[in-house]
């Protein structure tokens, strides 16, 4: 993990760099941000391109930085002692891109914004963007949806 920024509170956002931390975030988090990191990895490593004419041993160069700036940013917010608090999912580089949700949930794919909003708010500064709940927290309308389309609705909101 790398360190992103302070929050208040002694709280820490950090960046998921590897499938091995995914998959603790997961398991800590009781949801499955692995799977989402994994598909994203995998998509930039596909439209990596080595520059043309280099030799083959040297075509793997800057993969590790290209995959970096394109997929999406995984990130964690833990409190002081470690335990993770939430999880979010921002565009490559932290910056609004069209038609990318950004996601951010808790524990469980909970709400994190009633205990968690301020350091959200300060992961919003940090990379210059606003992140509303009506906008990053994608079952919000979870319970409404149940009652209005039914259960077998492909129409279901996304999530971790």
């Amino acid at each position: 993990m790398r360190y992103v920024c302070d929050a208040p509170g002694g709280r820490t956002w950090f960046r998921l760099e590897t499938e091995a931390e995914a998959e603790a975030e997961a398991a800590a988090m009781r949801h499955v941000v692995d799977k989402y990191f994994r598909r994203a990895e995998a998509l930039a490593r596909e439209s990596y391109r080595a520059p043309a004419g280099a030799p083959s041993f040297e075509q793997a160069i800057g993969l590790k930085d290209y995959i970096a700036r394109t997929m999406p940013l995984f990130l964690t917010l833990r409190a002081d002692d470690g335990e993770a608090l939430a999880t979010a999912m921002l565009p490559p580089n932290g910056r609004n891109q069209a038609g990318f949700r950004t996601i951010i949930v808790g524990p469980a794919n909970s709400d994190p914004y009633p205990a968690q909003g301020d350091a959200i708010e300060a992961l919003g500064r940090h990379y210059g963007v606003t992140l509303p709940r009506a906008e990053c927290f994608p079952l919000r309308l979870r319970a409404k949806q149940r009652v209005v389309i039914g259960r077998g609705s492909a129409a279901r909101p996304k999530r971790f």
